[in-house]
């Protein structure tokens, strides 16, 4: 277990004890990385600090304690956990002047038993979950020398009501996690999952060197032609000297956004990732509201959104534990003005486009940007990241109509982390909240100040609202 992960104080420490989830019966492999491990990487060693992580990915998983889960049992379905999945036994070393991912045949993953002392004041467990997963998430891995998983189970009057993973995000993707949190809970409550496992990310990365190499070469040609086709960016030129830490994480958790999105989506029979990228790349090209007119590219035809696609299209790929999420190029068209109706039918197409072109050897991208004048490492950086990162749902085709009370209350603003570095000068995250959506920009202060940070998501939730109201422009 990392050191990172000990007792704060004694009390603590006379809660908790390690025990240790054996696993065995894999073989023991070396291969590449995955494409998508590889495009993480950069992230990984140039943006993250020394101490902390914001590629983690936290879970916590909750046990009925009608299912009778003791610690013991709660171990064992960890050990055949990691033993299911080799990526989960798989740490990333150099060899030969590359990194190879490394899968072992058998080992130990320590796995914390936190017991709740007193179980009044934490019945189900929830509040030592939420601390655990904070203490565990929080520290970055040392890929080279620990399993991609962290783990720790929460006791209350015996039985285990919480179990707590972290896993790296240079090894599984949102989609993975899912798929594993859902093998985990089978082999709590059953001992066994009914289904085989699914691809690994070795065999991903065979995959990737022999059948997927077209794939990656339509991508690339996909990239190179409309790259040079969106500007300078967004956020191209300074407005300012900037903060310090340069870089500001605000959010936005606005119920309007949400009810808007919905309807939106039900009216024009799309997604509501759409609507939010057509709102999106609207708010852009305005030049993230009325205040900051001319600080974007306001007035241009197109505006480039990058986009995260899970590219899980081919079906040998749903079940896949691996990173296979890409960044994707949108080029949303907004020539002539367009009303929301057809600004939607072009942000599907851009982002079907994107979706299409997201899977792609980033080596062979890079070389690429190179051979036509750009530097693929800081290209990018002018452009806005829309990353939604909402567990999917269906929008039914009935949703009501305006709710005007909720449309009528704008969100509610806060600041969260000050960032040293960041990959992106403008990131925006979509995620879920209770009755709302939260739109989390992360934003270069020399680029986009808070307060024009905080008035784009305002823009954003202003042009949805309107356009549930109207169909105007």
């Amino acid at each position: 277990m990392v050191l990172t992960s000990q007792p704060t104080d004694q009390a603590t420490a006379r809660t908790e004890e390690m025990a240790y989830a054996d696993f065995h019966g894999g073989r023991a492999a070396t291969g590449p990385l995955t494409w998508g491990q590889r495009a993480m990487w950069r992230a990984v060693v140039e943006f993250e600090s020394t101490r902390h992580s914001f590629l983690n990915l936290r879970r916590t998983l909750a046990v009925s304690r009608r299912a009778g889960v003791d610690p013991a049992r709660a171990v064992r379905a960890l050990a055949a956990l990691v033993g299911r999945h080799e990526s989960l036994r798989t740490r990333v070393r150099p060899s030969d002047g590359e990194l190879r991912q490394v899968a072992a045949a058998e080992g130990r993953l320590p796995v914390l038993v936190h017991t709740v002392p007193a179980a009044g004041a934490d019945p189900d467990g929830q509040v030592a979950a939420g601390a655990l997963a904070a203490r565990f998430g929080d520290p970055r891995f040392d890929h080279a020398a620990e399993w991609p998983l962290r783990a720790a189970v929460v006791v209350v009057d015996g039985l285990v009501r919480q179990v707590v993973v972290v896993f790296s995000h240079s090894t599984v993707d949102f989609h993975a996690t899912e798929t594993v949190l859902r093998d985990l809970r089978m082999l709590l409550l059953r001992g066994a999952a009914p289904t085989p496992p699914g691809l690994q990310s070795l065999d991903v990365a065979d995959r990737e060197r022999q059948v997927e190499r077209r794939r990656s070469d339509r991508a690339v040609a996909y990239w190179l032609r409309q790259f040079p086709t969106l500007g300078a960016g967004s956020f191209a030129e300074p407005v300012g000297t900037g903060l310090t830490p340069r870089y500001r994480r605000g959010a936005l958790t606005s119920p309007a956004i949400h009810h808007a999105a919905r309807l939106l989506a039900a009216r024009h029979r799309t997604s509501s990732s759409t609507v939010l990228l057509a709102a999106t790349a609207a708010a852009l090209q305005a030049g993230g509201g009325p205040e900051v007119a001319g600080q974007a590219r306001g007035g241009s035809e197109a505006v480039g959104i990058f986009t995260m696609a899970n590219n899980r299209f081919q079906p040998e790929y749903d079940t896949a534990i691996s990173k296979l999420n890409q960044i994707g190029l949108c080029r949303v068209d907004l020539t002539g003005r367009p009303d929301f109706a057809e600004l939607l039918r072009r942000a599907r197409q851009a982002s079907l486009d994107g979706y299409r072109h997201a899977y792609y050897d980033p080596l062979a991208l890079a070389q690429g940007f190179a051979d036509h004048g750009y530097d693929y490492g800081t290209a990018l950086a002018p452009f806005c990241y829309l990353n939604d990162i909402r567990l999917p749902h269906d929008v039914p085709a009935d949703v009501a109509g305006p709710d005007e009370p909720t449309l009528r209350t704008p969100g509610s603003f806060r600041w969260l982390e000050e960032l040293d570095r960041f990959a992106w000068r403008c990131r925006i995250q979509v995620m879920d909240a209770p009755g709302a959506v939260e739109l989390a920009v992360t934003a270069d202060t020399v680029h986009l100040p808070p307060d024009r940070a905080e008035r784009l998501l305002r823009d954003i939730e202003d042009r949805l609202v309107q356009a549930a109201r109207s169909a105007a422009p």
